[in-house]
């Protein structure tokens, strides 16, 4: 059997921030714990599960000896707020009624939901439990969020698919996924679909790219061609002697390979022997009347 480590574990406190963040004695650890684990249960029931179907994504807590702060990732922050505030107030009410502390409750929006793991696999998992296709569902996500800007995406879904007797996976993939490379975004989400033939699971990997990206710099050490000569120097049409198109008067005598004198050097060697010649030339034109006057002398 193979290792399947989740994406988002394997990167949690390298490249990712911890979902949960606060510091307790040992006698309050176990206590807090189990309190989190209410409180996201609690909210994904209230606002995922039933309408009006937030969207929320992920939740993340942090606690002061005060309070406890929730923050909400939704891709419906509206919906979450509702008219005038009037949701977040009974769901905060709800939550201190369920914590026995004083709650804040943040909302956060999801720019692009259609790059968000947990997003496409709950979506996903709703159309599966209206008998769509199950192929031509996964289909048009993974074009979806590729379109959205996407590195790659990964679905997965297994369970009896279309009412079958034995149950089997199916999987979409698109783009490139490097899951070992810790530097690189990497989404998941996970969600079942209950179906009334059996649960369906449907696990969505995303990469949005590398943490940090920016957008590659010019490298300098290359000439204005771009490319890079064989021996380090300037490119074709750089202005490097050292490249491999330098021309051949940088050659060393005998030895075959180049000098180090750059090709801007060559340009006055090659110039030196022109100028003799233009005095030739200029010499030539006196020197033609005297043979044109002698005939005529010889004449008279």
């Amino acid at each position: 059997m193979g290792q399947k480590v989740s994406p988002i574990g394997f990167r949690t406190g390298i490249t990712r921030g911890w979902k949960s963040r606060w510091f307790a004695p040992k006698s309050n650890f176990g206590e807090f714990l189990v309190e989190d684990y209410k409180i996201r249960q609690f909210v994904d029931q209230r606002l995922n599960r039933q309408p009006p179907h937030a969207a929320i994504s992920s939740i993340e807590i942090e606690r002061t000896r005060e309070e406890v702060k929730v923050i909400l990732h939704t891709a419906r922050p509206g919906l979450v707020i509702g008219p005038k505030g009037a949701e977040v107030d009974k769901l905060k009410a709800a939550l201190e009624d369920l914590t026995d502390r004083r709650v804040n409750i943040n909302i956060v929006e999801i720019k692009n939901p259609d790059i968000d793991a947990q997003l496409i696999a709950e979506g996903i998992a709703e159309q599966l439990k209206r008998r769509a296709s199950f192929r031509r569902t996964i289909k048009q996500r993974t074009q979806s969020a590729m379109q959205a800007g996407a590195k790659g995406v990964k679905i997965m879904i297994s369970g009896r698919l279309n009412g079958a007797e034995m149950s089997r996976s199916e999987m979409q993939l698109l783009g490139s996924i490097p899951l070992h490379t810790l530097q690189a975004d990497i989404d998941y989400g996970f969600a079942p679909s209950f179906t009334s033939y059996g649960i369906i699971g449907v696990k969505v990997w995303v990469h949005r790219g590398m943490f940090g990206d920016k957008p590659p710099e010019p490298d300098r050490s290359a000439g204005p061609g771009g490319r890079r000569g064989r021996d380090g120097g300037g490119g074709r049409g750089g202005r490097s002697g050292f490249g491999p198109r330098a021309g051949g008067a940088n050659r060393g005598p005998g030895t075959g390979t180049r000098s180090a004198a750059p090709a801007s050097s060559s340009a006055p060697s090659e110039t030196k022997p022109e100028a003799p010649k233009v005095p030739d030339v200029d010499k030539a034109p006196p020197s033609s009347p005297p043979a044109a006057e002698a005939p005529t002398e010889t004449k008279d």
